[in-house]
């Protein structure tokens, strides 16, 4: 035993018992709590038991068995015992050895070290080590040096079989109901087995699936499903209007629970199956997202042939959640909120350090290298067992159409998902009435009981699994710490935070719920918090629904083709298909500049907000070279705002048309206050770097819109830019290249004429190149945009003839050669790791090159298929913008050809970005705004300055910080 107080209140004088430790800070009371007598009661018992060999998992549950002792009494007090009971009590033996496995595996080490164990081999010893638990006073011991351990296993076996009993009387209760409802009339005969799933809410309650002896399975929800009975009506009314044939769940209803249907996973017979199935799973998606349902994970969907089938629709009606910061200004960011991309049904990447998994209703690939690292075991079952932290692998689950065994990829059937898409949408908006209004659809789901994710799930099972590290175990201050962490986590739901805690002691995953027509929020326990909520959930549906339109579709049915084009495959940075047979058009000014006025007719249309107030765009964003996102841009030069800013600026000082320097300027707003936190989080600063990508690019940027906007307040955010830049500490162990790094910064600087910061940094800059060439840092890569060929474009430019910086250009571009991954010649014509590249760091350095030869390929050269900047046909032809205006001959009538011929290729395929598929995204680097800047420079080449270069601006007027009039730069003359 491990104190006299077993049972009621705590005697006089026994103020320290063994339990109190494991009290909460938020708790109270002297009365001994429900798990400190289940664990009295059970290691009570003298019973002897036979030691367990074999299995190390099963001897650590000899450990615990007086606890599931216990169990198997209160369930055969209740009737309930056989097959069914020792399946429950194993799985529940595993769940104790799950939260105390840490601690005995320190208990054993520290065992081990006193030499305590007896045998002649580690395993002997480690079984040793399990004998000395299994008796009832062995473990009072074990559990009284941690308190909170013991309430950890003793809540998890009293919920537990709480809620099993619960579900067989429930069982009990409705079985001829189920057989009537969803059973055909067919009694299944016995039970045989019950196999829990989901998260555990409201005292360990979980989801379940019933077998029995038939074979025949339903599934249990300890939850009201009278939302997923109107999810049905609305499936089928959308079915009515479409011919779909959408399948839904079969549903009986009860109070406070219910029963579901079981839908088994099938597969299809054939591709036009596959096809139907992603047909009606795009159906199903505007669906969800007209309701703002959220959290359609891979697990909430089954393949049924060719349906697919929601097993899961707690969420619909979600209210949205406000951002906060800049994120609360951003019209892109709101839009991405109430967007398809929220259900989650669309691929959603979840990233770790080893990588990425799609965890999305169309993803949930099985086999794959999960992207955290899991708790595991090394030595597992001897004494010299220990913890170690490696990658699982993903489980997959039944969302996944399978034609002849294999998963189908569901960015192959991008049409069919995007025909089905656009026909359920239009049947809503055209029959919107009859959802709309209190005799609509909608409003039977007025009081139905929805789910409220108000953090990830992963947090939540995050905190409980490190809550099992002995430190969180020997007293509750141990576990508050770790706990309390959610205080700071998110202010906007720090009212929820009680009840968070109080459910996460009692070892389950937080839940609240809400109501479609109510701002209020009700914890686990039934407890109120009231107006939590911004909006009601059925208001928010209803508006969305009444502004359905055309421009709403598109963008919808945009972000469906670029959240596919995320799907984790090879990152191939380069373009290897062609535009052959073009007849080269004629390329004059007036055409180009035409040409790129479209494409700033086309990034106008994507803007969200503006009207002069806030403007940004949702953009497909490489992250690392390996992976894309849909997103918000952000203010980055390259594929952020401050890039598409630049382009819009360049197209209203070209034709006048102020529309475009107005949205120029509504775009940047955010960068003040984007300055202002980046200087709050010097860390963050650190990690944006120096470079293109940085906050090089973004000063070089704001240093032309400053010209191109006229604009004194730009200028001041220039000068707030070079002073958080001169904060950054360099890195030595860093590459710096130039997308990222110090040659990117170096460029940068050199263009931002007439402020001496940016002669500083630039100075520093140089100087941390040279240094690094000295060493010959590995570079990430070859090319331009990441390799040595950036360095020697910067330095070469910096340093004059016969300087150190000049001679460690030239020595740049000779370890570019090395690192050239043993290849002779760049792998495509592109400027990151190109042709164009290579060419430009040459020639920047003074190291022979055949202008002849690059000549004749850049005429004969085929156009490519992509028009980007980046690795695209646009970026390919810098040097011969860089040259025209040289002594060699032939170099303008090779532009001009050129010029012609991309010209023809935009005006016959259209703007081909530099994205997975093709995906439109207004980016600078690979998307439309590269574009449309790279045939301004065609057109415009000395008037429009390369950006990839980040030349200077030439023979225009900075406005002045003193006084808002502009000065010539060359004079300082004030006209």
């Amino acid at each position: 035993m491990l104190n006299s107080a077993t049972t009621g209140t705590l005697p006089a004088g026994q103020a320290d018992a063994w339990w109190t430790a494991g009290i909460g800070p938020h708790e109270s009371g002297r009365q001994m709590p429900a798990w400190a007598e289940y664990v009295e009661r059970s290691t009570a018992s003298t019973a002897d038991r036979t030691p367990v060999a074999g299995d190390w998992r099963q001897a650590l549950v000899s450990c615990l068995a007086p606890l599931l002792d216990s169990a198997r009494h209160d369930l055969a007090a209740a009737g309930h015992n056989g097959v069914v009971a020792e399946q429950f009590l194993q799985r529940l033996g595993h769940r104790l050895v799950r939260s105390a496995a840490r601690t005995l595996v320190l208990e054993l080490a520290r065992a081990r070290s006193r030499k305590e164990l007896a045998g002649a081999t580690p395993a002997e010893r480690f079984l040793n080590f399990t004998h000395r638990l299994t008796g009832g006073s062995e473990l009072a011991e074990f559990l009284a040096a941690y308190p909170v351990l013991a309430r950890v296993l003793g809540e998890a076996c009293r919920q537990a079989v709480e809620g099993h009993l619960e579900l067989l009387a429930r069982l009990a209760e409705d079985r001829e109901l189920l057989v009537t409802e969803l059973l055909a009339g067919v009694d299944p005969g016995a039970l045989v087995s019950v196999e829990p799933g989901g998260d555990p809410h409201r005292g360990g309650r979980s989801t379940a699936t019933l077998t029995f002896d038939d074979g025949t399975q339903v599934v249990y929800k300890p939850r009201p499903l009278d939302l997923h009975l109107h999810f049905n009506e609305l499936t089928d009314w959308l079915s009515g209007k479409t011919g779909l044939g959408l399948r839904t769940v079969q549903v009986v209803p009860r109070p406070g629970y219910g029963w579901l249907g079981f839908v088994e996973h099938q597969p299809c017979a054939d591709l036009a199956e596959v096809r139907r199935f992603y047909y009606r799973q795009g159906a199903l998606l505007a669906l969800l997202y007209v309701l703002d349902g959220t959290d359609m994970h891979y697990e909430n969907l089954i393949a049924a042939g060719d349906q697919p089938v929601l097993v899961d629709v707690e969420t619909l009606f979600h209210p949205s959640q406000q951002g906060i910061g800049v994120l609360g200004q951003d019209p892109a960011h709101s839009a991405l909120r109430s967007s398809v991309y929220r259900t989650a049904l669309l691929p959603l990447l979840f990233t770790g350090e080893h990588g990425v998994t799609d965890i999305s209703g169309l993803g949930g690939d099985a086999g794959e290298v999960s992207p955290v690292n899991k708790v595991d075991w090394a030595d597992a079952g001897l004494d010299t067992m220990h913890l170690v932290r490696r990658p699982g692998t993903t489980p997959g689950a039944r969302n996944r159409p399978r034609l002849d065994g294999v998963a189908m990829e569901p960015r192959d059937h991008e049409i069919a998902l995007l025909t089905g898409f656009r026909a359920a949408y239009e049947a809503i908006a055209w029959h919107r009435k009859e959802l709309l209004g209190p005799d609509g659809l909608l409003a039977r789901c007025a009081t139905d009981e929805i789910r409220y994710v108000a953090r990830p799930t992963h947090t939540y099972v995050t905190l409980l699994e490190e809550s099992t590290h002995p430190d969180a175990l020997r007293d509750a201050d141990g576990r508050s710490q770790l706990l309390d962490l959610l205080w700071e986590a998110d202010p906007s739901v720090r009212r929820l935070v009680p009840y968070e805690l109080a459910d996460l002691w009692a070892g389950d995953v937080p839940l609240f719920t809400a109501r479609p027509d109510s701002r209020d929020v009700w914890a686990a326990d039934g407890s109120r918090v009231p107006q939590l909520l911004a909006s009601k959930g059925l208001a928010e549906v209803e508006a969305k629904i009444a502004a359905m339109s055309e421009v709403d579709q598109h963008r919808q049915q945009w972000l469906i083709s670029a959240c596919l084009a995320t799907r984790p495959e090879p990152v191939v940075h380069a373009c290897t298909t062609n535009r052959a047979g073009l007849g080269a058009a004629e390329a004059d000014p007036e055409r180009l500049l035409a040409a790129a006025t479209d494409i700033a007719d086309e990034i106008m249309a994507q803007v969200l907000g503006s009207s002069g107030g806030a403007a940004n765009w949702l953009s497909l964003e490489l992250l690392d070279d390996h992976h894309w996102a849909v997103m918000p841009m952000g203010a980055g030069l390259s594929n952020g705002f401050t890039g598409t800013a630049l382009f819009l600026a360049q197209i209203g000082a070209l034709t006048g048309a102020q529309k475009y320097s107005d949205l120029a300027r509504d775009a940047i707003r955010p960068i003040p206050l984007l300055l202002e936190a980046l200087s709050a989080w010097p860390e963050t600063a650190q990690i944006v770097g120096p470079g293109l990508h940085g906050l090089g690019g973004i000063s070089y940027g704001l240093d032309r819109l400053s010209y191109l906007l006229d604009d004194p307040d730009v200028t001041k955010w220039l000068a707030a830019s070079l002073e958080l830049s001169e904060q950054l500490s360099p890195d030595p162990d860093h590459f710096p290249g130039y997308v990222e790094g110090a040659a990117g910064g170096l460029a940068a600087m050199q263009a931002i004429r007439g402020l001496p910061a940016a002669a500083r940094l630039a100075a520093r800059y140089a100087d941390e190149l040279v240094s690094a060439v000295d060493r010959a840092i590995p570079a990430p890569g070859p090319g331009f945009a990441r390799g040595y060929q950036g360095i020697g474009w910067a330095l070469g430019q910096y340093g004059l003839p016969g300087s150190p910086y000049a001679d460690a250009a030239r020595a740049a571009i000779d370890l570019a050669a090395v690192n050239q991954d043993g290849r002779d010649q760049p792998a495509d014509a592109g400027w990151c790791a190109g042709g164009a590249g290579a060419t430009l760091a040459r020639l920047s350095a003074g190291t022979p090159t055949d202008l002849d030869t690059y000549l004749r390929t850049a005429t004969e050269r085929p156009v490519l298929a992509d028009m980007s900047l980046c690795h695209g046909e646009l970026g390919a032809v810098e040097p011969l913008l860089w040259l025209t205006g040289s002594d060699h001959p032939a170099t303008e009538a090779v532009r001009k050809r050129r010029a012609g011929l991309v010209l023809a290729a935009v005006q016959q395929y259209g703007p081909h970005c530099g994205t997975p598929r093709a995906v439109t995204s207004p980016g600078l680097l690979t998307g439309l705004a590269g574009i449309g800047y790279g045939l301004l420079r065609l057109g415009f080449h000395g008037q429009v300055p390369s950006v990839l270069l980040l030349e200077p601006t030439t023979g225009l007027r900075r406005p002045s910080q003193r006084t808002g009039r502009t000065e010539h730069h060359s004079t300082g003359e004030t006209p």
